[in-house]
């Protein structure tokens, strides 16, 4: 049996992308901007629907950072951010000089909590700290309880930020993430549903904020016939190459996203009978998920088992496994940080594992991965 490197999530072309970066070369358009960015946009904002507004990026967390920007946030101002997600959906809070508040996750989508929410608000206000902005992430693919989330934004009149960098393809009650935020943010690295080898898009709802994003995308330069600046700008633009690898990911993104989910399917049958684990699955059918990564969390038990040794009998097979994200108040550099909630997200990382997921595993390499879960509970 062929012993390659199985990886977590790795990049799935279409076929049809070498046609749109080809044009872009044949054209002369390789720098920022083109066709292939203004025509990429375009798909996305169809794709997405609810009258978006996209503007593309170099990168998600230059998204973050610019959608901080346009929610107001300044040096001193409070954000909560979910902890257990990527260190990118943080970082852009320390770029502004702004002050991250950790909250915790619940069990049904490990999302942010509503209650440990409530109470970071409540005690902030109490501080004299009123918060600017909520970081709110899909984690997974799997989206966070809107209605709850947008309830207690609402009442306190904080604007989220919505971080779908891991769930383009997602859906709540049939509208797309990304939309559901005062701002929106999505991921093309090379490890996403969809790639443009490295990038990302803002998402607004109007498209004056979309056109101020992308002001400050392009250094912030004015109307003028030379080169003048009133406000501190940023390189963030994306090439019109990688738009032109987008525009052909986009043709395969529901592929991709079919794909993904009979990964996650695979998982629910291969642990069905292993009662040690279980496979994380959206909560009911108000929820659609990409499930860009499959999760599971183990119960740790005196023979052994456990996501540690699971993950190492992977890697023993050249397999490709990850713990779940660290939570980011448990990060040495985010440590000093306010933190509401329990140990939900904790919990989940010291049990949880990632598992391979990409929408070009091949049946050979899903038996690989069947293999090494039989002969570990087997022995245990």
């Amino acid at each position: 049996m062929n012993n390659s490197k199985i990886w977590l999530s790795s990049p799935h072309m279409g076929g049809s992308e070498q046609k749109f970066v080809s044009e872009a070369f044949d054209t002369n358009w390789v720098a920022p901007l083109g066709p292939n960015v203004n025509g990429l946009e375009k798909d996305l904002e169809n794709y997405l629907g609810n009258e978006c507004h996209v503007g593309a990026l170099s990168s998600g967390t230059a998204a973050i950072h610019l959608g901080l920007i346009l929610l107001g946030v300044q040096a001193g101002d409070e954000v909560l951010c979910q902890s257990m997600t990527f260190s990118a959906s943080a970082n852009p809070i320390l770029y502004l000089g702004a002050i991250p508040v950790f909250v915790d996750s619940e069990i049904d989508t490990w999302n942010l909590c509503p209650l440990a929410l409530e109470e970071a608000i409540v005690d902030r206000i109490a501080t004299g700290k009123t918060p600017k902005a909520i970081i709110a992430v899909h984690l997974y693919g799997v989206p966070y309880k809107i209605n709850e989330i947008r309830t207690i934004a609402d009442k306190y009149g904080i604007p989220i930020l919505e971080d779908s960098a891991e769930a383009l393809g997602s859906s709540y009650k049939g509208q797309r993430c990304g939309t559901f935020g005062d701002v929106g943010v999505l991921s093309f690295n090379g490890n996403k549903i969809i790639t443009t080898s490295g990038g990302g898009a803002i998402v607004t709802s109007t498209a004056a904020i979309k056109d101020k994003a992308v002001f400050y995308a392009t250094q912030s330069r004015d109307n003028a016939p030379h080169y003048q600046h009133s406000e501190i700008g940023y390189n963030y633009r994306m090439s019109n190459i990688c738009a032109g690898i987008g525009r052909g990911q986009m043709e395969v993104l529901d592929d991709h996203v079919g794909l993904r989910r009979k990964m996650n399917a695979f998982y629910v049958d291969l642990f069905k009978d292993i009662a040690a684990v279980t496979v994380f699955t959206a909560p009911n059918d108000d929820y659609f998920a990409n499930y860009w990564l499959s999760a599971i969390v183990i119960e740790p038990n005196q023979e052994g088992i456990d996501r540690e040794a699971l993950r190492l009998a992977f890697e023993q097979s050249n397999i490709e496994s990850r713990p779940l994200w660290k939570p980011m108040h448990l990060q040495p550099i985010f440590k000093q940080y306010p933190y509401y909630g329990t140990k939900v997200a904790e919990t989940l990382f010291e049990k949880g594992l990632c598992l391979p997921s990409g929408s070009n595993l091949t049946d050979e390499e899903r038996e690989r991965i069947k293999q090494v879960v039989f002969s570990f509970f087997k022995t245990k």
